[in-house]
């Protein structure tokens, strides 16, 4: 079930049988020379919609602009503040809580999120902890290849020049979902180099063509139409697992 496709009294009638929903989040920003701008959030968003053909979750709008200062050097990047971000998941999660949810579970695309992430989910907690009080939900952060088994196909896939950034296997998903916007071009050096990550400029002095450490021309739709049919599957498993976990009273 999709929110945004649903009226109020399907949402209603949902918490009635869950209090569970998945938020895909992500960034939009550079995915060198062949990845597209969207990957880090189309990636969880395509793995959420395939779960949610089999499985009955609910699934939120996508949170798009994520915390992506160091890829401003390249056409296309949108970014957030970490403040802005921060306040922003607050309000997201405040909502949903308002309207009874109780498990939340954001599926994560982009590395860049996950300190930010964190620090908000320890800014809604402390609203209760100061005032001595039960929050009432949960909140999870869980990355779209941290689900269980998909690293390790990913590694089966693609043994060397899987990288940190535009990885074969974010593009291979994407690929998948969009045959119509695959794109082509030579990489050089085929697998590019690794490093540190700090502002802007000096990521793109770096990094010239975006990439880290990977090969995304290994990508192909077919694998990474095993890696959404694996990541919605284990995703369908950790929202039931989150589920279930037990609320204090």
């Amino acid at each position: 079930m999709l929110l945004h496709l649903s009226t109020w009294a399907e949402v209603e009638q949902f918490l009635k049988r869950s209090r569970v929903i998945v938020v895909p989040i992500g960034s939009n920003e550079q995915h060198g020379p062949t990845g597209l701008l969207g990957t880090d959030w189309l990636c969880p968003e395509i793995i959420a919609r395939e779960a949610e053909k089999t499985a009955d979750i609910l699934v939120a709008p996508t949170f798009n602009i994520g915390m992506a200062q160091h890829h401003l050097g390249f056409p296309g990047t949108i970014s957030l503040r970490p403040s802005t971000f921060i306040a922003a998941i607050g309000d997201w999660t405040r909502s949903l809580v308002g309207h009874g949810f109780e498990k939340i579970l954001f599926l994560n695309g982009h590395g860049g999120n996950v300190a930010s992430i964190d620090a908000a989910f320890s800014e809604i907690y402390a609203e209760a902890s100061f005032s001595r009080r039960r929050a009432g939900f949960a909140l999870k952060l869980c990355n779209w290849w941290d689900l269980a088994g998909v690293n390790e196909l990913a590694r089966e896939q693609f043994p060397t020049g899987h990288g940190s950034h535009a990885t074969p296997s974010e593009i291979a998903i994407t690929q998948w979902a969009f045959p119509g916007a695959v794109k082509s071009a030579g990489y050089a050096p085929q697998i590019a180099p690794s490093g540190p990550i700090r502002e802007a400029l000096d990521f793109r002095a770096r990094f010239p063509d975006g990439r880290i450490g990977s090969d995304p021309g290994q990508a192909t739709p077919e694998k990474g139409r095993a890696l959404v049919e694996l990541a919605a599957q284990s995703l369908a498993r950790e929202l039931e697992a989150f589920g279930c976990e037990p609320m204090t009273l």
